[in-house]
């Protein structure tokens, strides 16, 4: 079976610092992934390698076994809450219907089928009563539902986000989390940078563990060890005994 996405020998460097180092990873569709790795160990960075917003060093990325630039509406990206400015003029539905463009020609309109598949995203995620809202009037909570819907509203086959849980209610991220887990047992493919290692048994099918290079990569069962996690969080070990993470 053709993996969702493939990485082979991946290195990136920012201004001679290398940032990724000999990445090889094939990612199977079905499954929620969870990025984990400490501050600089290059999850976002990975993310942008598979999204083609930055030249490798080396290596190569193929997404459903094509370059990303033949594929691209059918990977949706949800990046960090920080990244987005809040003060842009746009309400809720705005936002979620520019999940439609990736599937419409240059100058082609939205129809209603468009806007009867956003605000059905807009109702799985239960934000419907707010389509109205401007976005930097929201929570936290209800801006990161936002961009999820966006992305539930572009119906793409691969998920990234990019920390979707960092400002948001328990609630919130519970319900986000089903979500994510119902979207792979549909087939699809999920990947989230994240942060909250205690969650990550209940949350996550499969881990890919960074640390500039790859540490481990497979199932929760095998990869998520107290080792492995020791390895890629080297410098923050005193803090992770601490928190009891690491008995």
């Amino acid at each position: 079976m053709t993996p969702a996405i493939s990485i082979k020998g991946l290195s990136v460097s920012y201004d001679r610092k290398r940032i990724l180092g000999n990445i090889y990873l094939q990612i199977a569709a079905g499954y929620t992934y969870g990025v984990l790795g400490p501050n600089g160990a290059g999850k976002s960075t990975l993310f942008k390698a598979i999204l083609g917003l930055i030249e490798p060093n080396a290596g190569e990325v193929l997404v459903e076994n094509q370059p990303i630039t033949q594929v691209r509406k059918r990977v949706v990206y949800v990046p960090q809450t920080s990244e987005v400015d809040w003060n842009f003029p746009a309400t809720v539905m705005d936002i979620v219907l520019m999940g439609r463009y990736p599937h419409k020609k240059i100058l082609q309109q939205l129809n209603e089928q468009d806007h009867a598949i956003a605000r059905q995203s807009l109702q799985e995620l239960g934000i419907e009563h707010l389509r109205e809202r401007q976005i930097g009037e929201l929570s936290g909570g209800q801006q990161q539902r936002v961009f999820l819907a966006r992305a539930l509203c572009q119906q793409a086959a691969i998920l990234l986000l990019d920390e979707p849980f960092v400002g948001v209610d328990a609630t919130t991220e519970e319900h986000i989390i089903g979500i994510l887990k119902r979207l792979a047992q549909q087939g699809k493919t999920v990947l989230v940078v994240h942060h909250d290692l205690s969650t990550v048994p209940n949350y996550f099918d499969r881990v890919i563990l960074l640390n500039q290079r790859l540490v481990a990569f497979g199932d929760v069962s095998m990869a998520f060890t107290n080792d492995h996690i020791a390895k890629a969080y080297s410098s923050q070990l005193p803090v992770l005994h601490q928190t009891g993470l690491l008995e």
